[in-house]
């Protein structure tokens, strides 16, 4: 129950977050168990940036729900740059996607601020997803070639938990524009990804 109230705590604190001014988007709440991925956004100036896609896998890698992805990158965009998030686009399946099938998980860019996505622990079928461990995903195309991948485990059935997750960059250099670095302003598109598992309430 404490584990329950301080996770909660921790949803109104993000919630408040995303209520704010900045134009951030309004993220509802189920009233049962769920998973809520946050982070933070920054939106950047350019081209061949701010793409990125949010998603679930079980622990065998294998694809257990899109929760959103960008819709440049979901309606086409892939083809014309196929280095655009391109993990979850392999993982998505989406080159098999139907067009009602890809608008159902994409969205536009958002504006910046505070981002929340919530998992209400089905499948893409809707179905309830058994306990267990299942990972998530938050993949960001920060510039051209040069892209972030955060991932994290969340154990469902365990009980309200906060689980960071690790941020993996890979930086490459493409038609004679270099590679991305760590102290790249780009870095900042997308930080501070946590889940928040909501369990047992009551």
């Amino acid at each position: 129950m404490i584990r329950y109230i301080l996770a909660m705590a921790l949803v109104l604190i993000l919630l408040s977050a995303c209520a704010g001014g900045n134009g951030e988007t309004e993220t509802i709440i189920p009233e049962g168990d769920h998973v809520l991925i946050s982070f933070d956004y920054e939106k950047q100036s350019g081209f061949s940036s701010n793409q990125f896609a949010v998603w679930i896998e079980d622990m065998d890698g294998s694809l257990v729900k899109t929760l959103y992805a960008t819709r440049f990158t979901a309606s086409g965009g892939y083809q014309k740059k196929p280095d655009t998030i391109p993990l979850w686009v392999e993982r998505s399946g989406l080159a098999s996607m139907t067009k009602s099938e890809a608008d159902a998980v994409s969205g536009a860019t958002p504006r910046a601020g505070a981002l929340s996505y919530v998992w209400d622990l089905t499948g893409a079928n809707g179905d309830a997803v058994p306990p267990g461990e299942y990972r998530f995903f938050v993949e960001g195309s920060l510039r051209w070639k040069n892209r972030v991948l955060y991932s994290g485990t969340v154990d469902i059935g365990g009980g309200s938990s906060t689980v960071p997750a690790d941020a993996e960059y890979f930086y490459e250099g493409s038609d004679g524009r270099p590679a991305l670095t760590d102290d790249a302003d780009e870095n900042a598109m997308i930080r501070n990804v946590t889940a928040i598992i909501i369990e047992d309430r009551r």
